[in-house]
């Protein structure tokens, strides 16, 4: 290296250096400026913060309808039941005429078909019901809405039901009861 690039170096390196001391100086008396107007702005400034209101009372209401009958009173609508039934053309009849199955305490909710048998040549469905394992056959009765099974297959049982349209007049449905697989 000659003492002229040498020296060209040096020079080069002494005039950034001096340049990047004036550009800190710069922004050193940008930032004692900055700082003095943010101080400035903090004593100007009164946060305005609105008072919380008060909880209101609660007022607790009497309630009245206590005395008033309740519309689904159990003994109530056995007394409108038995009077639907007395009517001859009435679905109803012969449904409160006979004797209450067990299956029909339940509602078909909560009843799950998990299988089928066949014995002598007839179809058996297999419900469990809260727990317990029952067998059906065509012409039992399960559900809460007076229902009488009139087929069972390998995979539903089919039953009809006795209900009341949006008129209040009882029709008759055919709802089912499919197979439930159980996840293993």
């Amino acid at each position: 290296m000659t003492r002229y690039t040498l020296t060209r170096s040096l020079l080069g390196r002494t005039l950034a250096l001096g340049l990047c001391g004036m550009a800190l100086a710069a922004c050193t008396s940008s930032t004692d400026e900055l700082q003095q107007w943010m101080e400035e702005q903090r004593q100007q400034t009164k946060p305005s913060v609105k008072p919380l209101e008060p909880p209101k009372k609660f007022l607790p209401q009497a309630y009245e309808s206590a005395s008033v009958v309740d519309p689904f009173n159990l003994q109530k609508l056995t007394v409108a039941f038995k009077q639907e039934a007395a009517q001859p053309s009435s679905l109803l009849a012969s449904e409160m005429k006979r004797r209450k199955e067990a299956l029909e305490a339940f509602p078909l909710d909560n009843m799950t078909m998990v299988g089928s048998v066949v014995r002598n040549g007839r179809q058996f469905g297999l419900l469990r019901v809260e727990g317990l394992l029952y067998y059906v056959k065509s012409g039992d009765y399960m559900g809460q809405n007076f229902g009488r099974i009139t087929k069972i297959s390998e995979t539903e049982i089919t039953l009809r039901e006795v209900v009341q349209d949006a008129a209040g007049e009882w029709i008759e449905r055919t709802s089912t009861l499919q197979l439930q697989e159980q996840g293993r």
